[in-house]
């Protein structure tokens, strides 16, 4: 089954709004990984809207799963994330009137950006994941600028209004699965994913782990985070693909 990632940028968003000490993002932290994360996710925007630099090394000395920085490619980002060295970072594209990360980094107009990026953070032993839309051209510049991992992103599915939409999102997602594994990649999965519709991606062979941040902050309002964690490890765990589904999908490739 795919692993599961917590974003505890909201927990964040939440303490900015009155510009005080709580609701801890750190201690968010904690309790995801005692709900079974296998990953904590943070984003450190250059507006610092909600992860601010001084939540960076409380979270990493408490982190002990995978530590996942989610960033842009600003120098002075670049800069930190270097300094901070966490498991692995995850370039992101960044706009300031964004509600939330929307769409993926365009890896390939931004080729030679990127990968100054991805080796600048290599260098510093930082494992490197791209957000990237569910594109064969994009998954194959990203394994050619040297990502270990690309996180496909879900919103074409998430936000799809049709039940035949829905359908071409799955194909689209599932096709750059396979372009991905072909170049040895890792894959992951994020954005907009709920606990009402993790079911069909969690279900797809050749995810390795999803990221998710809103649904589970929104849930812990009334149970808590580690429940919240838990319940969708749960989701994550049912609707897993079966050992033979995968076998079936390695052999249809070859």
């Amino acid at each position: 089954m795919a692993t599961l990632g917590v974003n505890i940028d909201h927990v964040a968003t939440v303490r900015q709004a009155r510009r005080t000490d709580e609701p801890d993002p750190v201690w968010a932290a904690v309790e995801a990984q005692l709900g079974g994360a296998s990953c904590i996710t943070a984003h450190l925007r250059e507006d610092r809207r909600h992860i601010t630099d001084r939540d960076l090394e409380p979270l990493k000395a408490v982190v002990r799963v995978k530590f996942n920085l989610e960033m842009s490619i600003a120098p002075s980002i670049v800069a930190i994330a270097a300094r901070l060295r966490p498991t692995q970072c995850c370039l992101v594209p960044e706009r300031r009137q964004e509600l939330t990360t929307e769409g993926g980094l365009d890896v390939v107009r931004l080729r030679r950006r990127v990968a100054a990026v991805v080796k600048k953070l290599k260098a510093c032993g930082i494992r490197v994941s791209a957000f990237i839309e569910p594109l064969a051209e994009q998954v194959e510049t990203a394994a050619e600028i040297g990502c270990d991992c690309v996180e496909l992103w879900t919103g074409g599915y998430a936000h799809a209004r049709t039940p035949q939409r829905r359908v071409a999102a799955l194909h689209a997602l599932g096709d750059a699965i396979a372009v991905g594994r072909a170049c040895g990649l890792e894959i992951h999965g994020g954005h907009g994913l709920t606990y009402r519709n993790i079911a069909p991606v969690a279900a797809m062979p050749g995810f390795v782990e999803f990221n998710i941040g809103h649904t589970i902050v929104a849930r812990a309002m009334f149970v808590g985070i580690r429940r919240a964690t838990r319940e969708m490890v749960k989701l994550l765990k049912r609707y897993a693909p079966s050992e033979s589904c995968q076998c079936s999908r390695v052999a249809s490739s070859h």
